[in-house]
């Protein structure tokens, strides 16, 4: 591990030049022999939670309350009103690479980003190299939601139920507090806090739950939740994967928003989107997409995805520099509310407008775990540590989006059990389009 790499931005090439040593040394996620323990079939349930009573909130709201609130938690009150279209989103679970920790696209590779996902929040407070790490011996439940909420212990405790194997407590509680609480302020941060248990933490539903209630805890010391987030949805993922089915607990809304990114000629966005008053997420939010594609056909579509057919470069995403791997880990650790994982953004180069190498993926296979295994808050310590150390990198846009080695790489890579692209009658999506004109707003 070269540790001078440590809290500096590093030239491309001596990134790929790192990365493409250690990938010949080390191997890749899986080796020949590999035996997957993916089902062939996964039907998930992608049931939600009820907004409704939380878009009233927000409507009732003036400008002025809106205003603070967007300081103080960004966008993400317009997930409220981001749809899930169930069909395209069973599809897209079935493309998950959980050894990758990625989605495959007949061709392509491609996983929401650390730096995509901040894009989309749009928070003004969030510090993106401070992460949130559970502490599991601070204060307890009841005093946390004391703080938050500034009610009793005795309101608190009443209150509190037990769910599974953890602590929660009605949302319809929290709902009469935004309605009636004296206090400004915290009628805001009792919203905010909703949003992230109904929407972006959705386990129990109708619920807010302790590990949701640490992290909004932390929110004020400018952790940024998105590795959270990105923790919860991969993991989430490669659970349903794996049993071949299950209830997907990550966010959703914000999921979608990111994988239509990719297919912004077919929106025909607009040069607003380089302002900085442009809100992504409010724009995701106001279109009004097809949701009458049955999953059969957005099975077929996104197993014979080829390069040509991506944008590579989400729209809204203006890409600098590169967070690439952290502390003594090759790749980026994610410690979530419930477990951890990790990614690997050089898998994904051309998301950034970035020549693609071949990625350093060893270890990947072996990067999750949940808050339940034996000796896991000694690894929560260690990945925690790791974010005091990020490695970035500087892109490199030229003509040619990938390197031939990565080519080579890519077609021998031994692969998880996803959906393989077809050999026969494949199309590109804009000849699809052309060609059946019922299809024309597929993408949108």
């Amino acid at each position: 591990m070269e540790n001078e790499f440590l809290g500096k931005v590093e030239d491309n090439a001596v990134v790929r030049a790192w990365s493409e040593r250690l990938q010949s040394e080390r191997g890749d996620s899986l080796v020949e022999g590999y035996v997957s323990e993916l089902q062939d079939f996964t039907r998930v349930n992608v049931v939600q939670n009820e907004l409704q009573e939380l878009r009233d909130i927000w409507a009732s709201w003036n400008e002025g309350i809106k205003q603070f609130f967007y300081q103080n938690y960004g966008d993400v009150s317009y997930l409220l009103d981001i749809r899930v279209d169930k069909h395209l989103f069973r599809a897209l679970v079935h493309f998950w690479n959980s050894a990758y920790k990625c989605f495959t696209f007949g061709e392509v590779d491609l996983v929401p980003t650390i730096e995509e996902y901040t894009t989309l929040l749009r928070c003004p407070k969030i510090q993106v190299r401070k992460t949130y790490a559970r502490v599991f011996s601070s204060q307890t439940f009841v005093k946390k939601l004391m703080s938050i909420s500034r009610m009793s212990e005795p309101w608190v405790t009443a209150r509190i139920q037990q769910k599974g194997d953890s602590k929660c407590i009605p949302w319809e509680n929290l709902r009469d507090l935004i309605l009636t609480h004296p206090d400004e302020r915290k009628r805001v941060d009792l919203f905010a806090l909703s949003i992230y248990r109904l929407v972006i933490f959705p386990k129990v539903l109708r619920h807010v739950n302790e590990a949701v209630i640490d992290l909004f805890d932390h929110l004020k010391k400018g952790i940024t939740p998105v590795p959270a987030i990105l923790a919860e949805t991969f993991r989430s993922l490669s659970s349903c994967r794996k049993t071949g089915k299950g209830r997907f607990i990550g966010c959703a809304q914000l999921l979608m928003a990111w994988f239509h990114g990719y297919f912004w000629k077919v929106d025909k966005v607009s040069y607003r989107v380089f302002s900085e008053g442009y809100f992504p997420l409010k724009e995701e939010a106001a279109i009004q997409r097809r949701e009458d594609i049955l999953e059969e056909k957005w099975m077929d579509i996104l197993q014979n995805l080829k390069e040509g057919d991506i944008e590579w470069r989400a729209y809204w995403m203006v890409p600098n520099e590169i967070m690439y791997r952290c502390g003594n880990f090759d790749w980026v650790p994610l410690l979530g509310i419930w477990g951890a994982t990790g990614y690997t953004p050089l898998l994904v180069l051309r998301q950034y407008k970035s020549r693609q190498f071949v990625p350093m993926t060893y270890g990947l296979t072996q990067s999750e775990f949940s808050f339940k295994d034996a000796h896991y808050k000694k690894r929560v310590r260690e990945l925690s540590d790791a974010w005091k150390q990020t490695c970035w990198m500087k892109r490199l846009v030229v003509d040619s989006m990938v390197t031939p080695e990565y080519s080579e790489w890519f077609k021998k890579r031994i692969n998880d059990n996803i959906p393989r692209p077809s050999l026969e009658n494949v199309r590109p999506i804009r000849e699809q389009l052309k060609t059946a004109p019922s299809e024309l707003e597929i993408i949108r």
